[in-house]
C-alpha cells in the first residue's frame, strides 16, 4: 500500500487493492472544508471478493481451532500493534474527522482496550456437559456464526470498529467491514495492525464505499452470517429487512435522544460539568448524547447559567490544535443541525447561547446551543439532531419528569441527577432506556453492556453480553 498520494485502497483477503471500477471518493478536512484523502468507492463487486476471502478464511478454521490462549494472545497483539502507531492514526482521525487530538488518541486507546478486554475473555468460552443418565454422554459446543458483516458509523470509526470485531474474532468468526464514507481510513491501520499481529489472511476485510451501495451490498450479500450495524433508524430499518430477507441475525445499535432528569436537591456545578460532556464532546456527535436537559422548575434558570458559564471556559477551532468544540463532520451535517435551532427559535423557543454558524471558520462549525423555552414535543425535543444543541425543558414532579424522558421513540441512554438514591433507583426503573446514567453521564464502561430500548435498537454491545452474538450453540447427543 502507497501513501505518497495519501491515497488508501480497500484490504481484502490480506491484500491492498484498488477498487474494481477505479472510483474513489474524496475526503475532506471538516476544520477546512478541503480535500485531505481519498478512499476507494467500493461496489458489490469489491463486497464480493471480501465475503468470498472471509468464507475461505472461515473454511480454513484457522482461528476456530486455535488454543485459547493463542487467540488471546492474537487479540492482545492486535492491541499492541495499535497502540504503537498512535502518533500516526490519531493525526488522521482528526483530519479525517475533525474531532480534537485529545479525543483522537483516546479513540485509538479505546480501540486497543475493547482488543485487550475480548482477549482476556477468549480463553474462557466453553461449552458445558448435560447429565442425561447412565448410557449417554451430552455436550454442547461455542461455535462461530461465520461471515460476521460489520457497518461502522463516522463518528468513533476505530473505537466502534474495536468495539465489534474484537468479540466477533475472539469467538473466531472472520468479518468484513464497511467503513464510512466520511472517514475511512483509521480502519486501514485497524487493518495493518490485524496483519503485523499476525492475524490470518481474510478474517478481517475492509471496503470502503457509500452505504447505498457498499454497505447495502454487504448487508444483503448472501455470504454472510450476521450484519452488525451502528447508524441512523432508517438505514437501521434496511438492514434489519435485509437481514430478515437472509434469514440471518442482526445487531442493531440506532440513534439516541438522551434525556437527564435534573431534580431540585442536585448539585448544580456536578450537573453542568456533566451535562456539558454529555451534550458538547466531539459537538454532540454521539448517538448517546444527552441531548435534552429535563429540569426541575425551580433550578431552571440557576442551571442554565451555569452551563453558559461551563461552555464560556472551552475554545473553538481546529482539532489538530485541541480545541474543545471542533466542526461538525460535513457541511450536511452541520446545515441540518442548524436548521433544527432555527426553526425551534422560529416556533417560540429561546437560544440561550449559540443557533448557527460561526463566520470565522471556513470549516464546518457551530456554535454550542441551548435551547430553552421548548415544549416535548417539539422537532427540537423529539428528532436526533446530532450536534452541539442542548434542549432545556421543565417539570413539576417525578412522574412528570420520567413521561417527557420516554415520550420519544428512542430508548438508548437517560440519566438522573439528584442526592436522594431512592429517589434515583425508583426514576431509573422507570426509564425507556438501555442504559441510565444517575448522576455522571457517560459512567458506564466498555464492561457495561450498552443497546437501545424502542427504536435505539436491539442486541447489546461492549461487556461479556456481546459474545453472545458472535457464536451458535450446537448439542451433541451420544448414546455410549
Amino acid at each position: 500500500m502507497s501513501l505518497s498520494k495519501n491515497r488508501w485502497q480497500n484490504y481484502i483477503g490480506g491484500e491492498w487493492r484498488n477498487p474494481v471500477d477505479g472510483d474513489w471518493i474524496a475526503i475532506e478536512d471538516p476544520a477546512t472544508a478541503e480535500p485531505a484523502f481519498s478512499a476507494p468507492r467500493g461496489q458489490k463487486a469489491d463486497i464480493d471478493a471480501a465475503v468470498d476471502a472471509a468464507r475461505k478464511a472461515i473454511d480454513s478454521r484457522a482461528v476456530y481451532e486455535m488454543a485459547p490462549h493463542d487467540r488471546m494472545i492474537l487479540l492482545l497483539k492486535v492491541a499492541a500493534e495499535l497502540r504503537k502507531m498512535t502518533d500516526e492514526i490519531a493525526p488522521v482521525i482528526t483530519i479525517e474527522n475533525g474531532k480534537s487530538i485529545s479525543l483522537a488518541r483516546d479513540e485509538v486507546e479505546d480501540a486497543a482496550r475493547y482488543f485487550e478486554y475480548y482477549a482476556g475473555l477468549a480463553g474462557k468460552l466453553h461449552g458445558r456437559q448435560i447429565p442425561l443418565g447412565e448410557g449417554f454422554l451430552d455436550y454442547t459446543q461455542l461455535v462461530p456464526i461465520g461471515v460476521v458483516g460489520v457497518i461502522i458509523p463516522w463518528n468513533f470509526p476505530l473505537e466502534l470498529a474495536g468495539r465489534d470485531i474484537a468479540p466477533a474474532l475472539a469467538c473466531g468468526n472472520a468479518v468484513v467491514v464497511k467503513s464510512p464514507e466520511l472517514c475511512p481510513v483509521s480502519l486501514c491501520f485497524l487493518a495493518i495492525a490485524c496483519e503485523r499481529a499476525g492475524l490470518p489472511s481474510g478474517y478481517f476485510n475492509v471496503v470502503c464505499g457509500y452505504g447505498n451501495e457498499a454497505g447495502e451490498s454487504l448487508a444483503s450479500h448472501p455470504g454472510i452470517d450476521q450484519i452488525v450495524f451502528t447508524g441512523s433508524v432508517e438505514t437501521g430499518k434496511r438492514v434489519a429487512l435485509n437481514a430478515a430477507k437472509s434469514m440471518i441475525p442482526c445487531v442493531l445499535e440506532l440513534g439516541g435522544k438522551g434525556a437527564g432528569i435534573v431534580y431540585a436537591d442536585a448539585d448544580l456545578d456536578a450537573v453542568a460539568h456533566s451535562a456539558g460532556i454529555g451534550i458538547f464532546v466531539y459537538g454532540g456527535q454521539v448517538c448517546s448524547a444527552g441531548s435534552r436537559l429535563i429540569v426541575h422548575r425551580s433550578v431552571e434558570q440557576a442551571l442554565t447559567k451555569k452551563l453558559v458559564e461551563w461552555v464560556g471556559k472551552r475554545t473553538m477551532g481546529p482539532g489538530v490544535d485541541d480545541h474543545f468544540f471542533t466542526p461538525l463532520i460535513s457541511r450536511a451535517q452541520r446545515d441540518k443541525a442548524e436548521q433544527f435551532c432555527a426553526t425551534a427559535v422560529a416556533t417560540g423557543a429561546n437560544a440561550v447561547i449559540g443557533g448557527r454558524h460561526p463566520e470565522q471558520f471556513k470549516g464546518y462549525y457551530l456554535e454550542p446551543t441551548i435551547i430553552s423555552n421548548v415544549g416535548p414535543d417539539a422537532p427540537i425535543a423529539q428528532k436526533e439532531v446530532f450536534g452541539p444543541v442542548l434542549t432545556m425543558l421543565t417539570f413539576d414532579s417525578p412522574e412528570d419528569a420520567v413521561r417527557i424522558a420516554n415520550g420519544t421513540e428512542y430508548g438508548l441512554t437517560a440519566g438522573v441527577y439528584t442526592k436522594d438514591l431512592k429517589l434515583a433507583h425508583w426514576t431509573a426503573d422507570r426509564l425507556q432506556a438501555g442504559s441510565v446514567y444517575v448522576n455522571k453521564w457517560y459512567a458506564g464502561g466498555m464492561e457495561a453492556p450498552f443497546g437501545g430500548f424502542k427504536k435505539s435498537g436491539f442486541g447489546r454491545v461492549k461487556s461479556v453480553d456481546a459474545l453472545a452474538h458472535f457464536y451458535q450453540v450446537r448439542n451433541v447427543a451420544i448414546r455410549l
